[in-house]
């Protein structure tokens, strides 16, 4: 049978079918439309080993004397007898592919007849060399089979010999941490029941120092919102592969005779220009969805609805709602410019703090006797969308729905609380609400459409605030189920309701994915809005997600979370490389500060369609206590960039910093932009006696010149940032 190989944007991917299984030779740089005889790729047999060359499968198996990590554990149940055909070997029956396709995509079957299982995989190379990959197992058997893992995974190539995955917690997701390639299995799990604030977004392997823009890096991420597992694999003779797979509990998927499970997508992305050409192929993947939120119609790109200004109410009333408060609010954020209102947690039946209330979705009549109306055309008479906090997942035990529906309330036991059964420990007071009952999910469906239908609510804060540890459905582990029935959820409401955005928060950025990201439009980085903390967070989370789909707000000066105080133009720097916003009581905000702030928000209306559009730049700047970082159009007429200082530096000066990414046959004007003369705080941010010789009238140089020899910065003082514009001549 001849090779599969797939082409696209720089990347190839090549399948073998020599042995009678399905094994990834090449997944990396392009081969080119020639491919020789892969026969000459036969390796070596070494001594004390099994008597065949031992193939990396597209699912990797024992049966093929695979010693890493299998691609499928299960077993059979038969006559009340389990760990029948443990061990499959599936051989290649079928490949379907189409190579005069647009897309380049292929369907390849394995089937063991023996242990009656057919195992499905769906490669899709996109145009921007996005690779998407699923497998999908079905039970030709005639007696149940117990399915334990379904992985999916790649290999990378012998140079990549370091690995980086990230971690984190609440208020400090998404943080590196890098290790080298050693025999064995590096493995990252999440019991979370979501993704978890720990979760790695993404997992590279990479050549030795891969940085931003440099270095060959191979990279997955498993679009799941549930439990979860990633991992790097090296086995004995140095070949390693990098994949992942959805975390099955005890017996959560038994496959009846027929009947098929279908794993979470991975993608995959191939890079010679370091983690940026990772984040390219993300981003062109993500803005070529038919429903992406598309950028502002002045970036020449097609027209659609540039993404608002957003204010949003928590850390500026908290639990506190008062209508002629909120109406101040809402007229204060028109006067700045603010293009969307979003009411926060505590405005449902019971809300007073977070000890109550959740599940019983109706508007509080003793706090808002009129209803949400009142407040909703106030914010819309002002010109801005009204958008609205829900919790649907969750259930306190003091609300009306729990009380009379305590069979509603997830734990571990097959019966409810109220009849004996243990519940889970409690999490900000609260539980969750099994939507693997059908009437519960009807429930929770019913409450939100009639909400949206009764008022006109353009956009949901969809949260999400505690992990799933112990979550069972009638005694039976169910995370998966409940993971899929809140797919569904989502699905379901976004067809009653095309109208609406959906924003998926949870605690902040613990659940940030692929699979959640496919229903919703936008996500919530951290509950920490620190603009220090936010510079790593926002960047990390920008590796995968778009800046358009990443919700950055300005916070208080002094940070409800960490107690930092920050000058404004640092807040605002670091919040405008996303979907901008703020949440703060902007009615303090008053004299010279609230006229810089006015003057920022029109900033990002004006370049607000770039930043969503444009390519994401991440320096290589020797100075750790320095980034450099910013977006260049994909015509390469304009470009922004940041230059944050997060600390003092051992040096006395920054020297001259390479502004790489631009068009290097074309000139430039390099200006700095804000904070200028005449803000509030300009003055704080710098500590020097003359600044660059170009700071006060601006530079002109190409695009190479920029790249290479760069310009001296200004000393910046540590926690404070400067952003530049530039425009080709």
């Amino acid at each position: 049978m001849e090779p599969l190989h797939l082409r696209s944007a720089g990347t190839s991917l090549v399948v073998s079918f020599n042995n009678g299984e399905a094994e990834v030779i090449h997944w990396g740089a392009d081969l080119g439309s020639e491919l020789p005889d892969l026969a000459i790729l036969g390796a070596p047999i070494p001594n004390s080993a099994v008597d065949v060359t031992v193939p990396a499968g597209l699912i990797p198996q024992a049966s093929s004397a695979w010693l890493g990590r299998p691609g499928l554990r299960g077993h059979r149940i038969s006559d009340g007898v389990s760990g029948l055909d443990f061990s499959v070997r599936l051989r290649v029956v079928d490949v379907q592919h189409d190579p005069r396709s647009a897309v380049a995509s292929a369907a390849i079957v394995q089937k063991d007849p023996d242990a009656g299982i057919t195992v499905t995989s769906t490669l899709t190379l996109h145009p921007d060399g996005l690779l998407e990959m699923r497998h999908s197992a079905v039970n030709d058997g005639t007696t149940p089979f117990q399915l334990d893992e379904l992985a999916t995974a790649l290999p990378v190539g012998r140079a990549a010999v370091e690995l980086l995955d990230l971690t984190g917690r609440w208020c400090r997701e998404r943080h590196p941490q890098c290790r080298p390639v050693q025999q064995g299995t590096w493995v990252r799990t999440g019991r979370h029941g979501r993704t978890g604030h720990d979760s790695s977004l993404l997992f590279a392997a990479g050549t030795a120092g891969f940085g931003n823009r440099h270095g060959k890096v191979w990279a997955t991420h498993l679009a799941w919102s549930g439990n979860h597992e990633q991992f790097a694999d090296t086995i004995g003779d140095g070949r390693t592969m990098i994949g992942g797979s959805e975390l099955l509990g005890p017996a959560e998927v038994v496959l009846q005779p027929g009947e098929s499970y279908t794993t979470p997508a991975l993608f995959a992305a191939y890079s010679e220009r370091g983690l940026d050409g990772i984040s390219e192929a993300f981003y062109s993947w993500f803005r070529s969805r038919p429903h992406h939120v598309l950028p502002a119609a002045s970036t020449g790109l097609p027209a659609g609805k540039p993404r608002p200004v957003v204010l949003n109410t928590w850390e500026a009333v908290y639990f506190d709602h008062k209508l002629d408060t909120l109406i101040e609010l809402a007229e204060s954020a028109a006067e700045l410019g603010v293009e969307r209102f979003v009411l926060d947690d505590g405005w449902f039946r019971g809300r007073r703090n977070d000890h109550a209330g959740l599940g019983d979705w109706y508007v509080d009549e003793t706090l808002w006797p009129e209803g949400l109306t009142p407040l909703i055309e106030s914010v819309n008479s002002h010109g801005m969308e009204f958008g609205l906090w829900v919790e649907p997942e969750m259930i306190n035990l003091d609300s009306d729905v729990a009380r009379a529906h305590p069979e509603w309330v997830v734990g571990p036991a097959v019966q409810s609380h109220k009849d004996g059964g243990r519940l889970p420990l409690e999490w900000r007071q609260q539980h969750v609400i099994d939507l693997v009952n059908p009437a519960a999910w009807q429930y929770i469906y019913d409450r939100m459409d009639t909400l949206l239908r009764e008022n006109n609510i353009k956009y949901l804060k969809w949260d999400q605030n505690r992990d799933l540890a112990e979550h069972g459905h009638t005694g039976r582990a169910s995370v998966h189920e409940q993971t899929l029935a809140a797919y569904r959820l989502f699905d379901e409401l976004r067809k009653a309701h095309p109208g609406v955005e959906i924003e998926s928060c949870s605690s902040g950025g613990a659940r940030v994915d692929l699979g959640i990201l496919e229903r919703t439009d936008r996500i919530w980085a951290s509950d920490c809005n620190d603009a220090l903390e936010r510079q790593t967070i926002q960047r990390w989370t920008g590796v995968v997600v778009p800046p358009e789909l990443v919700g950055g707000h300005i916070g208080p000066t002094t940070s409800h979370t960490t107690a930092r105080t920050h000058d404004l133009s640092f807040r605002a720097i670091t919040a405008l490389f996303g979907h901008f916003g703020m949440e703060w009581d902007i009615r303090e905000v008053q004299g010279a500060e609230r006229a810089e702030l006015k003057r920022f928000i029109g900033l990002y209306k004006v370049h607000r369609g770039l930043i969503h559009s444009g390519r994401m730049v991440r320096a290589d700047v020797p100075d750790d206590s320095l980034m450099l970082h910013g977006v260049v159009a994909q015509d390469d007429a304009s470009a922004l960039f940041a230059i944050v200082r997060t600390r003092t530096a051992f040096a006395e000066q920054p020297g001259r910093v390479a502004i790489p990414g631009l068009d290097p046959e074309r000139s430039y004007r390099v200006e700095a932009i804000f904070p200028a003369p005449g803000d509030a705080d300009y003055a704080h941010t710098f500590t020097q006696v003359h600044p660059p010789a170009w700071l006060e009238s601006g530079a002109e140089a190409s695009g190479r010149f920029l790249a290479e020899v760069g310009l001296p910065m200004p000393l910046l003082n540590p926690e404070h940032a400067l952003l530049l514009r530039l425009r080709a001549l």
